[in-house]
């Protein structure tokens, strides 16, 4: 589809940051309420957990099923489908009468969520030529990067004051919300099917797969921004038991992610129009290394601090967030028939980097050292990949 013809049909933006934000609210927002839900249903800790670990699951995957079926079927059609499914989880959520329920429930609530996450993307890309798509998305990313700071607050007040099954109730709300506003404002921007209809779509799904150049983008925009989960994961341990602070200062270390991410992409969205995508995804990048080997040489001399740990994670995601739209659109941008296609395999490749990193940082017994090894080896696997995938 000619960029010229869907410049006239752009979906709103906030539009787009509500149906990705979703898939993504559900998940944090529920983090609060597991032990409150484990009473109530006779659950133990570990069975409740699974309603996280499995939605986690859900939006990995789910995201390679809409980019093929939005190719195929188009992107409104898809993407209403998934919010009916996330809707219709939520109600049964919402219901649930005992924790193997409830598993289900969330499970099939992230295979509706994630349409948010694969069609959002997509359909900015869609709508627009690359440097814009690079800056709506960076903006996109201004409103969806507030979500996972917020839910906690909001899950932790509804589950005390209203009980967990108030917080589905907000997310069956919110669902209902996202169908009717799509069904009236968001228009078709997906092309037509290539020729062989799913056929010839699994073939350019291999070819991606394939291509040198995707797997280069992809691989290297997982590394330089959900390689910060290793940080996540381990931050109560490196916080309170390595460095000796009180637990709310990892609240406060968290935050700073946040907002390090946040202003990233508002970086982003300046520098967009005056420097070249590739340029600006290899210097950013590039910050986020520095940052990650001075948190690195810190551990290793035994000099880490609150400050420095803190100071050095916001410089690293303040890199993450300024080259993640660039990546992702020119990642998305190889191939313009499978744009559907492509955003999925991109969203699937951060969240299994993501569990990768995650793992990785439980080995040993210094978290702080191990999680500043995650982070300086994917910072430079990010940097080489980019490297090599823009030479092409």
């Amino acid at each position: 589809m000619s960029e010229v013809a869907t410049e006239g049909r752009k979906a709103p933006l906030w539009l787009l940051a509500l149906i990705t934000f979703a898939g993504t609210l559900a998940m944090h927002i529920f983090v609060p309420a597991l032990p409150v839900a484990a009473r109530d249903l006779g659950a133990s800790m570990a069975e409740v957990r699974m309603t996280i670990s499995l939605y986690i699951i859900g939006l990995a995957f789910g995201q390679l099923i809409y980019g093929p079926l939005s190719d195929r079927f188009g992107r409104r059609r898809t993407l209403m489908g998934g919010l009916l499914l996330y809707t219709v989880a939520g109600f049964a959520a919402l219901f649930a009468p005992d924790i193997h329920w409830l598993i289900v429930a969330r499970l099939f609530q992230a295979l509706g969520g994630c349409s948010g996450l694969v069609l959002g993307r997509a359909i900015v890309r869609d709508t627009s030529a690359p440097n814009d798509a690079a800056r709506r998305l960076a903006l996109m990313n201004l409103m969806v990067v507030l979500g996972p700071g917020a839910a906690p607050i909001i899950g932790d007040a509804l589950a005390t004051h209203l009980g967990w099954r108030s917080i589905y109730v907000l997310l069956c709300g919110l669902g209902v919300a996202n169908m009717l506003l799509a069904l009236k404002m968001l228009p078709e921007t997906g092309g037509a099917a290539p020729a062989g209809g799913g056929r010839a779509l699994l073939k350019g799904y291999l070819g991606l797969i394939r291509s040198p150049r995707f797997l280069g983008l992809s691989l290297g925009g997982a590394c330089a921004t959900t390689s910060m989960y290793a940080f996540v994961a381990s931050a109560p341990f490196i916080i309170v038991d390595q460095l000796h602070r009180p637990s709310h200062e990892v609240g406060f270390a968290l935050a700073t992610l946040i907002v390090g991410v946040f202003l990233g992409s508002l970086v982003a969205s300046r520098l967009l129009t005056r420097m070249p995508m590739s340029g600006l995804t290899v210097a950013a990048n590039a910050a986020s290394v520095l940052a990650a080997f001075l948190f690195l040489g810190a551990a290793l001399t035994g000099q880490l601090t609150i400050w420095v740990a803190v100071g050095s994670l916001f410089l690293f995601t303040l890199g993450a967030g300024t080259a993640s739209p660039a990546a992702l659109t020119l990642a998305i941008g190889v191939n313009p028939k499978l744009i559907g296609s492509a955003s999925g395999l991109y969203g699937f490749g951060q969240m299994a980097v993501g569990a990768i990193c995650t793992t990785l940082a439980g080995f040993g017994n210094d978290p702080a050292l191990a999680a500043a090894l995650v982070l300086a080896g994917s910072g430079i696997i990010a940097q080489l990949c980019f490297w090599m995938a823009l030479r092409r």
